[in-house]
């Protein structure tokens, strides 16, 4: 989309509207056992309407971006607030009119990129080398590319432009042997994902990791099964990511808390009253809200309210501070939020989403960490997970486990899996990794909202350390 798209004379009589403009490209590059797949491309552009009038709220979308379209779907968006006012929950009246400016870029936004024959190149090598023995009997490599410009003009004068490159890159071997299966992958599927350029893959040490990702595949389809019982877990980055998402990022959406996803994402286990005195970790359990790291999936300027973000702790020394609340959902609760107001394209309205949630590191070597361990397994890269709908009782299962016996790493296991309530097991947090544990990693996955949303979402998390917790193996 041009960034100097003109708009047409807007006159309409309403309290407030905006046009929030999106265009966004993908390239999709795959490799399966060694045969090239298409290349895939899918670009898509269009403009989401709002309109505050009479005390109501709509809004209206349309591809058409034309001065006819624009002005239709304002029209459009301005009929439905004036129809749903006497219902609305709230008066629009009392909410704020932002009018924001400035602008954003993803890091190397505009260096050069691979071109398709050179993605393929690097994706067969990888590919080639992950052939190593006849019981792999599937895997994968593919790297993922998304450029997005994202523009919001509001009648108050406000006008920002966003633009992004994000670069998803990932491997998966599958191996079999004596009946069983067993998939390793590199830091999940699309775990590693970032914002900015190649460059990404050299930080993740893509090139050459094909082969390391086939011999952990066999290794753990010839290890013996997780142990069961009561002990210590070191959860690595890559599983630490999905215990932070789907533990405290859902729980703490405000809209939530409210009651708006009850019929279809659930409800949450958090009540407005424990804002600022409830326990909700240990001490050493320091969440933030950092759209402002530059590499990070889900960073930005503005949220799609036009609110500009800050990096903002949500939860401090254990305390839960404040919930993931856009503007509007912070008037209706009368509680502080964060810039967190997102949509996941141009016909979908922003709803409380989580952007780059993140856990301060702590203190603690890796080294350190396994060695206070009597008795206990660390575990990676995240395979399965159930959640209730509060988020409140969970189980999630791991891709590779390494059993820790006195406080050495003592042999890999497979299927390594633990359960607990969200409630309890934060407070039972005993050690945070230092800054040498830490990886930025993420999901472009997350769903939630009816109409369905599919978003990006930021994570930075290093390895920790969680004491009496309930594990179980793939034979439990």
């Amino acid at each position: 989309m041009p960034l100097d798209l003109a708009l047409p004379r807007i006159s309409l009589d309403a309290d407030f509207w905006s046009l929030r403009f999106v265009d966004e490209r993908v390239a999709g590059h795959e490799v399966r056992k060694n045969v090239p797949l298409p290349l895939s491309r899918s670009s898509d552009r269009g403009v989401m309407a709002t309109v505050y009038a009479g005390g109501g709220y709509g809004y209206a979308a349309t591809p058409d971006l034309s001065a006819a379209g624009l002005t239709a779907a304002l029209e459009r968006a301005a009929e439905w607030a004036r129809a749903t006012a006497p219902r609305a929950l709230f008066d629009t009246r009392s909410l704020p009119r932002p009018a924001p400016r400035g602008d954003y870029a993803s890091p190397s936004l505009d260096a050069p990129e691979p071109s398709p024959r050179d993605w393929y190149d690097l994706l067969m090598a990888e590919s080639t080398a992950a052939a190593i023995d006849p019981r792999i009997v599937d895997w994968s490599t593919g790297v993922e590319v998304r450029h997005a410009t994202h523009r919001l003009v509001t009648s108050e004068g406000g006008d920002v432009v966003q633009r992004f490159r994000m670069v998803l890159p990932g491997i998966a071997v599958l191996a079999h042997a004596n009946g069983d299966a067993q998939t390793r992958t590199l830091n999940g599927y699309r775990g590693i994902c970032q914002q900015g350029g190649p460059e990404i893959l050299a930080r993740f040490g893509f090139a050459g990791s094909g082969r390391r990702i086939a011999e952990e595949a066999l290794e753990l389809v010839l290890a013996p099964n997780c142990p069961s019982g009561t002990m210590d877990v070191l959860l690595a980055p890559d599983q630490m990511i999905m215990q932070i998402h789907e533990s405290i990022g859902h729980p703490l959406e405000l809209d939530r808390i409210l009651g708006d996803e009850r019929n279809f994402a659930g409800t949450s286990f958090v009540t407005p009253d424990m804002f600022g005195s409830y326990r909700y970790g240990s001490d050493l359990l320091d969440i933030t809200f950092d759209p402002t790291r530059a590499e990070e999936l889900a960073s930005y300027a503005f949220d799609d309210e036009g609110t500009r973000a800050a990096r903002t702790h949500l939860i401090r020394r254990g305390i839960l501070e404040r919930p993931l609340g856009g503007a509007i959902s912070q008037a209706r609760a009368g509680l502080p939020g964060v810039a967190n107001a997102r949509a996941d394209n141009w016909n979908r309205p922003p709803i409380d989403r989580m952007a780059n949630l993140n856990l301060e590191p702590g203190d603690s070597t890796f080294d350190e960490m396994v060695g206070r361990i009597g008795r206990g397994v660390y575990m990676q890269t995240n395979a399965s997970w159930s959640i209730d709908d509060s988020r409140n009782k969970f189980q999630f299962g791991c891709e590779r486990g390494v059993l820790i016996e006195d406080g050495r790493l003592a042999g890999v296991v497979k299927n390594p899996n633990y359960r607990g309530i969200s409630a309890s097991f934060w407070r039972s947090l005993a050690a945070v990794g230092d800054a040498s544990t830490v990886q930025v990693l993420g999901t472009p996955y997350c769903g939630k909202g009816e109409p369905s949303q599919i978003i990006w979402v930021g994570h930075a998390s290093p390895a920790c350390v969680f004491t009496g917790v309930d594990v179980f193996g793939g034979e439990a």
